[in-house]
Parts: structure tokens; C-alpha cells; sequence
């Protein structure tokens, strides 16, 4: 018999669209997680929050094993992720009315951000399962990431990231620093943390030949692309990455910058004002002076399946984040042989192999970004080196492999319901003999 999962993505799908203001790489790492778990057999249930009512309340993915179901709680639209607290309640009682009127059962419960943890808390409870729980990112790390100039959490974020570090049987990490970081500003035991990177999809990310890319997207094969690809988020840094552009450009004055892009993919092209806001004299200034004017060029949010092409296409994609618990962008766009200069932060830390598979530069720091970026596009050689060993390092972090983990993981703890179960039946039986 199949066992079966709850997971709990409570304000974000795992098959909207990527680059949103809620969808990035968590969305990712919950569908290409229940498509490896549904080919080894499991059942696999998703409850994320009805926002589109055009939709069915219960969606089949093409792949077997896993089905989404989308649960009234709040209003059916897009809500700020920092409002969504007070639909909770209705969030938990919507899965639990699915559960008796579907007449299923689950074996553990899966969930995925803080919100989300918050509800399987109170499953755990009702339903006296197991419970495994991953942050993806951690409140108060991202409030002191991005200060005052960045958007503020949710005040009880903290606090309820702080219960569920008290409440579920495991945590998963990404990596050793991301564990290491609970620790330093939660309690929490550390037995209870499982280091288990994430995965990127080898099969849709790969190299691709660079001229075919420009071909299909119809870029110049004389144009020299630089890639961000993640939510327009203060957190990710954007910002940063625009003082770069406009300091690229004067370093590389007067010749060779005119051929020079940066294309920004995520959000939507409505939203790209105000991400740009607090740089939009510097980048006017460089448009009026060089008549630059594809220099940055909004894309949009892209599919999964459209992303090869553009880390293909690329000379470098740039992460300038000022908060990443693991950075799966980095590790895509390394799979398609695309070397990253990213911030020195966070799990990036560790997907980016400083001077091998790119370079790791001091966060908020546009001069250093610059410099590594004029470094990597005056160098062809470096450029394709690191490129190749990109992708080699890439290799290592298959699905398959982290899939494998995430089960040992649900088979340990299921083990140990069993030897509970196995120890209250004897102790029963013995309070019967007596």
C-alpha cells in the first residue's frame, strides 16, 4: 500500500508562475520534490490556498503520484504573504474537511515555510502524525538582511518560526550554514536538523550551445548578456546589481559597452519601477548619456521550461542577493554551463565555488560586482573554464539524490511511530496482565 503525504504550501502553488512577488525558487523545489517522490511510489497531496477561482479545486500535474488541492482561506486572489496569518485557521479546517469527505489518511505531514508550519503544528496535533518542516528562509535572517531599507516580515513571524523549531519532529536545512544559522538565533535542538541541499532538474538543465540560444530568443550573437533571474524583492538585491551595471559601463567606456544587456527575469513588467526605483537617476543618466537603450531590459516571469534558453544565452548570471538559504537560480543556471558571481551570503556560500565556478563578492557592494563582472566578460577563457566546471559541479545535486535523502528522512520517522505504537501496545498489554 502507497504511503501518503501532506504537504503544506499554504501561500504560494507550486505550479504558478515563476518570478512572481510569491513564487521563486520554493515553488520549484515542492514540485520537482513531489515528482521524484510520486516516481518512487508515494501519494502525495499539496494544500496551497485557493487564490484563482477560475481553477479546479483539486488539479492533476502530468507527472503521477501528487495532485494539487487548493483550500478556501481568505480571499480567492493574490494576498501579500505578510497578511495571510489570519487565514490560517481556515486554511488547517479546509484540509481537515477535505480529509473526511475524501475519507483519506495520512502517514506524515510535509510542510514548507513558516505559514505553512503554523498549520502543520496543528495537524501534527489532530492528527498525531509526524512532522517535517522546511523554512526555505528564516525572518529574522531576511529583517536583518535587508534593514530598513527592505520590507519588514510579519511581526510574529519570529515567533511562530520559533514553535515550530520547538514542534516539528524534523527541520530540514539546506545547508550546514543555513542549520548552523537556526541555531544561532532560535532554540533549537539540534538533533531535530537534517542537512539535505536542493536539487535542480538535469534532465531540463543542461548546457546549450550558446549561438542556437540567441537564435531562439533572437538575441545578437554580438550582444553581450548578463542574466538576474528571481523575484523583484528587495532581499534579492536588484538594486545592487543596477549601481554594477552603471559602474560596468564606465569602466568599459568608451568602447565594447554599447553591445552590453542585462535582462531581468521575474515579477511582472508593471512591477519593475518601483524595483528600480531607488537607482532610476543612475540608469536614466546612462540611457541619456550612451544611448543605452536595452541596457536593462525587463522580461518578465518565465517558465521553468523557458529558462535554459535564457542561462544558455548568457555570459554570466548574477546573483547580488542579500539573503539566500540555498540559491537554486545559481545552481540552474550552473547546470546549463553559465558561470555566477553572487553575493558572499548564506547558502550561496556553498552552491558557488568562488574562482571556480564563478565568484562570490561582498554583498552590497556594486564596485566588486562590477569588477568581477568586467573581469569575467573581458576573459573568454576564464568565462568558458569556469563554465565547464559550472556544470560538473551542478551534476552532483540531481533530484534523485536529494529525493533519496528527503525519504530516508520520512522512513526514519516512521520508523519510529512504529516503535512507539509497538511500545504502547506492550505496555498495554502488561496494565492487562496485571
Amino acid at each position: 500500500m502507497a504511503r501518503r503525504v501532506a504537504l503544506l504550501s499554504m501561500h504560494t502553488s507550486p505550479l504558478a508562475s515563476l518570478g512572481g512577488k510569491e513564487t521563486g525558487g520554493m515553488n520549484v523545489y515542492i514540485r520537482e520534490l513531489c515528482r521524484q517522490l510520486g516516481r518512487d511510489g508515494w501519494e502525495v497531496d499539496v494544500f496551497s490556498r485557493a487564490q484563482d477561482p477560475t481553477l479546479p479545486t483539486v488539479q492533476y500535474p502530468d507527472e503521477p503520484g501528487w495532485r494539487l488541492i487548493h483550500v478556501p482561506a481568505g480571499p480567492p486572489e493574490t494576498v501579500d504573504r505578510r497578511e495571510l496569518f489570519p487565514f490560517l485557521e481556515e486554511y488547517v479546517a479546509g484540509i481537515e474537511r477535505w480529509r473526511r469527505e475524501q475519507g483519506v489518511t495520512y502517514d506524515l505531514i510535509h510542510s514548507h515555510y513558516w505559514l505553512s508550519g503554523w498549520a502543520g503544528l496543528r495537524l501534527r496535533q489532530a492528527w498525531n502524525l509526524p512532522l517535517v518542516h522546511m523554512f526555505h528562509t528564516l525572518g529574522r535572517l531576511k529583517d536583518m538582511a535587508t534593514g530598513d531599507n527592505g520590507q519588514r516580515e510579519a511581526d510574529n513571524r519570529g515567533e511562530v518560526e520559533q514553535d515550530v523549531m520547538d514542534g516539528a519532529d524534523r527541520i530540514v536545512a539546506a545547508t550546514p550554514l543555513d542549520r548552523q544559522q537556526m541555531l544561532d538565533h532560535y532554540r533549537v535542538d539540534p538533533d531535530r536538523i537534517a542537512v539535505v541541499p536542493c536539487g535542480v532538474n538535469l534532465d531540463l538543465f543542461h548546457p546549450i550551445d550558446q549561438r542556437r540560444a540567441r537564435e531562439e530568443l533572437d538575441i545578437s550573437a554580438d550582444r553581450r548578456l548578463l542574466l538576474f533571474v528571481g523575484r523583484l524583492d528587495p532581499v534579492k538585491g536588484l538594486n545592487v546589481l543596477l549601481e554594477a551595471m552603471c559602474e560596468l559601463t564606465r569602466r568599459l567606456r568608451p568602447c565594447r559597452a554599447e553591445d552590453l544587456s542585462l535582462a531581468v527575469i521575474g515579477g511582472d513588467r508593471e512591477s519593475h519601477l518601483e524595483a528600480m526605483m531607488t537607482d532610476l537617476s543612475c540608469y536614466t543618466e546612462i540611457r541619456r548619456e550612451l544611448g543605452l537603450e536595452d541596457l536593462v531590459v525587463f522580461i518578465g516571469s518565465r517558465s521553468q521550461e523557458a529558462l535554459p534558453l535564457y542561462y544558455g544565452a548568457a555570459e554570466v548570471c548574477v546573483m547580488p542577493s542579500l539573503y539566500e538559504s540555498f540559491g537554486m537560480v545559481a545552481l540552474e543556471a550552473m547546470a546549463c554551463g553559465t558561470p555566477v558571481i553572487a553575493s558572499r551570503v548564506g547558502g550561496l556560500t556553498y552552491t558557488v565555488r568562488d574562482g571556480e565556478t564563478g565568484f562570490l563578492v561582498p554583498e552590497r557592494d556594486p564596485k566588486a560586482l562590477a569588477a568581477r563582472l568586467e573581469q569575467l566578460l573581458t576573459d573568454d577563457v576564464l568565462r568558458r573554464r569556469m563554465g565547464e566546471r559550472a556544470a560538473k559541479v551542478a551534476a552532483e545535486y540531481s533530484w534523485t539524490v536529494v529525493t533519496d535523502a528527503i525519504e530516508a528522512l520520512y522512513e526514519e520517522l516512521l520508523a519510529e511511530r512504529r516503535r512507539a505504537a509497538s511500545r504502547g501496545a506492550e505496555s498495554r498489554r502488561e496494565r492487562c496482565l496485571r
